[in-house]
């Protein structure tokens, strides 16, 4: 690749920029940068490219000039050389990137990381994100923290590129155990932040454009049927904790609302005919959702004085699974994970399965195998979208014998 230096005004009568300039022909694209060092058009070899070295038109400056000249020849040939040797991948913002450390135009603050803490408190300030969004961005940093550790790749804007998302694919599937869901949020979220960077300047590689998000897998997720609700319901636990933590599973299978959810409802939000006025968390403008409670729902929010008794979501959790293996639902259950192609297949015990997002699956499920539209199911629950919906519901075994008994059992 041939490289040059010219002038920015070439006819100027006053000092102007020696520029240096490059042809990228894969990106079909010219690469210009400033030297940062001026001169008269009049003490300029338009020939030779350089500073007059002898006459009467010698600039007085012309030694630090000409070593300007020679550190960017220094500098293209060092990172050409190690593009030739497979190092890194060698385009127009790669080389942008190495001249601004070269030749110290970029700032500490400008780093990877520095960038990124600079555009999560700028979400933040915004009130653009809640606590939620925020965790999931301060995961994908130390994510990204852990892949250079591991795979002594250092970040920098310019290396954003396929060999980063082949690399950062293998660390995720590989040495993260992460499945297709997963990986898919995540370079969602990962590319947010690059499209984020690169309208603000901080960036100029667009390779990300191109790393594609793999399609969600829908998985086995297990769910309770009514009778199995009733049978917690019924049953006697030896301690406080496991009674409220049962009561509270129960309460969310029987209104379809998130975990987190829960701590909103007191009894101010309860209308005269046993509704819970909801306004959304998780999209502060959807609308405020009404949901009605059933006599059994009503009873055990009455049971706590329109309080419920809340744990963490990580310790209910835990706990939800002993609740669940107490009426005896700890048979083993099949179930798959998808890495990109791959699917692995594990055994588990049924209620090592059981989370506290199972009660929301557990009440569309019960709802739609009773025919109730999904639109008013969907009024209830929150979503607006009806393939997020459908991720919800789980064909139970229940469903599926009484599919076949009511279509053959008349032959």
């Amino acid at each position: 690749m041939k490289y040059s230096f010219y002038l920015r005004k070439s006819k100027s009568e006053t000092a102007t920029l020696i520029m240096f300039s490059c042809y990228f022909n894969q990106e079909k694209k010219k690469f210009v940068y400033s030297t940062q060092k001026s001169i008269l058009p009049s003490h300029w070899d338009f020939n030779n490219k350089r500073p007059n070295k002898s006459g009467k038109f010698v600039c007085k400056n012309q030694p630090a000039i000409s070593k300007r000249i020679r550190d960017f020849e220094d500098a293209f040939q060092l990172i050409k050389s190690r593009s030739e040797l497979g190092e890194l991948e060698f385009d127009s913002s790669m080389l942008k990137e190495h001249f601004d450390k070269v030749f110290e135009r970029v700032s500490k603050a400008s780093s990877f990381f520095e960038v990124y803490d600079k555009f999560t408190q700028e979400k933040i300030k915004l009130k653009e994100w809640k606590e939620s969004t925020v965790k999931r961005y301060t995961n994908i940093k130390n994510l990204l923290i852990k892949f250079e550790d591991v795979y002594n790749y250092k970040l920098t804007f310019g290396k954003i590129n396929k060999k980063f998302f082949t690399e950062f694919t293998d660390f995720s599937y590989e040495y993260r155990n992460h499945c297709t869901n997963t990986f898919s949020r995540n370079v969602g979220l990962f590319k947010t932040f690059m499209f984020w960077s690169l309208n603000n300047g901080y960036a100029y590689n667009e390779s990300f454009k191109n790393f594609k998000k793999p399609k969600r897998v829908l998985t086995r997720q297990e769910v309770l049927n009514l009778e199995q609700l009733l049978e917690i319901y019924n049953k006697t636990f030896e301690t406080e904790h496991l009674e409220n933590v049962a009561d509270t599973f129960i309460f969310q299978c029987l209104t379809g609302m998130r975990f987190g959810e829960l701590k909103l409802i007191n009894k101010r939000v309860i209308t005269p005919n046993d509704c819970i006025l909801l306004k959304e968390e998780k999209d502060s403008i959807k609308v405020t959702r009404l949901i009605p409670m059933s006599k059994l729902a009503s009873s055990i929010l009455k049971k706590y004085n329109y309080e419920l008794p809340l744990i963490s979501n990580q310790n209910q959790n835990k706990a939800v699974k002993e609740v669940v293996a107490k009426i005896g639902l700890s048979h083993d259950v099949e179930y798959s994970r998808t890495k990109g192609v791959v699917q692995e297949r594990f055994i588990k015990p049924f209620n090592k399965r059981i989370a506290t997002h199972t009660a929301r699956r557990s009440f569309i499920t019960i709802m739609r195998n009773k025919g109730i539209a999904d639109k008013t199911i969907m009024s209830i629950t929150g979503h607006t979208d009806i393939k997020s919906f459908n991720q919800y519901h789980q064909v139970d075994n229940t469903a599926r014998i009484n599919a076949i008994n009511s279509v053959f059992d008349n032959y």
